[in-house]
């Protein structure tokens, strides 16, 4: 007897309880992130310059990035205190992204997570120095004497510039805009662009957990290619959204990839198969938790299911 309806009711059914003990392991943590970001985004001179910052880093965003260093350092069984300053300069990095990429010069987006993007709140010339702001405060923060052997420290700072500066996100974004698509070669260079421009910050957060966790080199591999594979289920999902999502749903202006002409997965294979290399890219994202020993695996999976289940 048939029972594929009652089989998805149940999927369903374990899904939303699986979101839900996610939410609850991460709440605590997200609190923590927030207040630190708050503390550490208080005016000292410039107010005006502080109040940019702090609108585009203290609205309702998700903490993806902070969230997964964390997981990270759990992954291996160390504790993700003292990773707690690098958490929050990724998310500093990744708002000055966000401030910059809604400019007019690049994406011209005028919402950002169901708010008015920053420079359409405080004009062109403060949104531009907000993101200065951010991405060098973030360095001033990592930083920052910390319990953190130097050499481990050294080690994040450079894995962070490197995933954001001219080999990482900065690239990505040169490419998104300026990159020639051939026919032969199109997903290939849609890839590298996902690579660089989403999924360098998100392997780095990964990697900088393991690095503060003191990984051996092949837990480091594993939880790379956790990371790699994640990124780019992640970006694939995001260009899925922007084409299905309404302005209330996602907090930005939809379908601007299609405004825009822009290369992404769906518009080179379509929305379905889009859609699977998803799932194959979940897979090889849990698959690689699996093959070297780690002390606690299931809420690294349990946000992957979630980045790329998202409808959000």
């Amino acid at each position: 007897m048939y029972n594929g309806g009652k089989n998805r009711q149940l999927e369903t059914i374990h899904t939303m309880t699986e979101t839900l003990r996610l939410a609850s392991h991460l709440q605590p943590w997200q609190a923590r992130i927030d207040q630190s970001l708050k503390a550490w985004l208080e005016a000292t001179v410039a107010p005006q310059l502080w109040e940019a910052m702090a609108y585009s880093v203290l609205n309702g965003g998700k903490r993806i990035r902070p969230l997964l260093v964390l997981l990270s350092c759990e992954a291996l069984g160390a504790n993700p205190e003292p990773a707690l300053p690098v958490a929050c300069s990724l998310e500093l990095i990744h708002s000055y992204s966000l401030v910059h990429d809604d400019l007019p010069a690049l994406d011209n987006d005028d919402w950002r997570r169901g708010r008015l993007s920053n420079h359409k709140q405080f004009g062109e010339a403060l949104a531009i120095l907000s993101g200065d702001a951010l991405s060098t405060y973030a360095f001033e923060l990592l930083s920052a004497p910390s319990s953190l052997p130097a050499e481990i420290q050294l080690q994040v700072i450079r894995e962070i510039a490197s995933a954001s500066g001219p080999s990482g996100m900065c690239a990505g974004q040169v490419l998104d805009m300026f990159a020639e698509v051939s026919e032969n070669k199109k997903l290939e260079t849609i890839t590298q662009i996902y690579r660089l421009k989403t999924g360098c910050l998100i392997r780095a957060a990964v990697r900088c957990g393991a690095l503060i966790a003191q990984a051996s080199p092949a837990q480091l591999a594993a939880l790379t290619e956790y990371a790699e594979a994640l990124g780019l289920a992640f970006q694939i999902q995001d260009d899925i959204l922007d084409l299905t999502g309404s302005l209330d749903s996602l907090g930005k202006t939809p379908q601007k990839d299609v405004e825009q002409e822009k290369h992404t997965w769906p518009w080179a294979v379509g929305i379905d198969e889009a859609q699977k290399k998803v799932s194959l890219c979940l897979d090889k994202a849990l698959q690689a938790l699996d093959r070297e020993p780690l002390v606690e695996t299931h809420w690294l999976k349990a946000m992957a299911h979630y980045l790329v289940e998202r409808q959000a």
